[in-house]
């Protein structure tokens, strides 16, 4: 943009035979339209033009949000220092004196022209990788060496329940054991201090705090990265459902599928352990072994679907009557029961038992062809022992089912108990009558 036509038109013809497309405006108000219509790569601004100067078309295209990221470059006479810098302090990024040397004009021209294409092409860039660390589905944090947050994306802030850039700024130990967060907090200054030597911390399992105080399962990868500072990139991966699925198949595992009460495998770990926190404790353990009495013959006269209602309905009477955390009702094959009652002497563990025979029995399911009663019944044998390092839990065990068959063999719908002998004791008894 220039008033004189004689330096427009030489201009012009350079610019075009250097293979640039051109625009020419006479004035500062019909620069300004022409700058906003096309959006030009750069804007050549003579300072001395009519109407509204080449300072204040300058100030006006930089105010507009169209146009003020255009490279400006003011031609002029004035060169005095006050004019010079008075053009670079309204934006512009260079000042060419006239009269022109075309050469000279050529290559600011250029040298322009490259900066504001390398400019464009890093800001490409930075605006895809703005996109690209916004859009993960994993949660991305920058620490510093001293464990604080530097940057969160959106990610990481909708896992842990944060806005946007709140934080920054916060400690890891905000939101990690204070064990874990240690160990981090050592592998930080590890590396700060000798950043060659130091290996990927690599990716571990965390239970990281939520703003709301809950916990979440988190997979934490942790990267080093040394720009002028010692940082670490972490990238946050939520396995929350997948520990949830995880924990629901070892649920799975240690339930009955048809009763929805512990199977087998689940009660011989749960006595296992009850066993020999007895043996530390002396406390008794009691085991109840129960039989729904003529079984066969309720399935083979009703049929398997009302057999399979019958043991739900049995299997939910027994464990009713499992309230504390160290009992445990389970189904241990076919139409056989099992309970488990630490912590409770044979006395309590024969009432327990009765109440159970007595609550099947109170249920009132007709069994057309039982001999003992009208309705459904069950026969209970009841073990109790204190353990000693000479026991094993298959005595228990031998001891309930004989006493069960005591119970059928005395017309079943019964509790039969016995206190069973210790191992260990009955060694000290033969021991003494030697």
């Amino acid at each position: 943009m220039d008033d004189a036509p004689e330096n427009l038109s030489a201009l012009r013809k350079l610019m075009v035979q250097q293979g640039y497309q051109t625009f020419v405006a006479t004035s500062g108000e019909r620069a300004l339209k022409i700058a906003r219509r096309v959006h030009p790569d750069l804007i050549l601004l003579d300072v001395m033009m009519p109407g509204m100067d080449g300072f204040e078309t300058c100030r006006q295209l930089k105010s507009h949000v169209a146009t003020q990221g255009i490279p400006v470059i003011f031609m002029s006479a004035r060169t005095e220092t006050e004019d010079v810098v008075a053009g670079f302090d309204i934006g512009a990024v260079d000042y060419i004196s006239k009269p022109l040397r075309m050469a000279e004009v050529c290559a600011r021209v250029r040298t322009q022209l490259h900066i504001r294409s390398k400019s464009e092409t890093q800001e490409e860039q930075a605006e895809r990788l703005r996109t690209i660390v916004n859009n993960m589905a994993e949660g991305l944090l920058i620490i510093e060496a001293d464990g604080r947050i530097q940057f969160t994306n959106p990610a990481c802030d909708k896992y842990l329940g944060y806005q946007e850039n709140e934080l920054a700024g916060r400690a890891i130990s905000e939101l990690l054991n204070p064990l874990v967060a240690q160990e981090y907090l050592d592998y930080f200054e590890r590396y700060a201090a000798a950043p060659e030597t130091a290996h990927s911390h690599g990716t571990r399992e965390v239970i990281i705090r939520h703003r709301n105080g809950s916990s979440v399962c988190m997979d934490l990868t942790l990267t080093p990265m040394y720009l002028r500072q010692p940082l670490f990139i972490g990238l946050l991966h939520d396995i929350t459902h997948h520990k949830q699925s995880e924990d629901a198949l070892q649920r799975a595992a240690m339930v009955d599928p048809l009763t929805k009460i512990a199977n087998r495998r689940h009660f011989d770990t749960f006595l296992e352990k009850e066993w020999q926190r007895s043996m530390r404790s002396g406390l008794p353990l009691s085991l109840v072994v129960l039989d729904v009495d003529h079984f066969k013959l309720y399935n083979d006269t009703l049929g398997h679907p009302a057999g399979d209602a019958c043991l739900q309905q049995v299997a939910q009477a027994i464990a009713s009557h499992a309230l504390r955390p160290t009992d445990l009702a389970a189904r241990y094959g076919g139409e056989e029961f099992v309970l488990l009652f630490a912590e409770t002497d044979g006395d309590s563990a024969y009432l327990l038992a009765e109440s159970i025979r007595a609550h099947v029995e109170s249920l009132q399911i007709p069994h057309p062809r039982s001999t003992t009663s009208a309705w459904l019944t069950v026969s209970i044998g009841v073990a109790t022992i204190k353990p000693h390092q000479l026991d094993n839990t298959e005595s228990l065990f031998v001891a309930a089912d004989r006493a069960m068959y005591v119970a059928k063999e005395g017309g079943r719908n019964q509790v039969q108990a016995t206190q069973t002998g210790s191992a260990a004791m009955e060694a000290v008894k033969a021991l003494v009558m030697r």
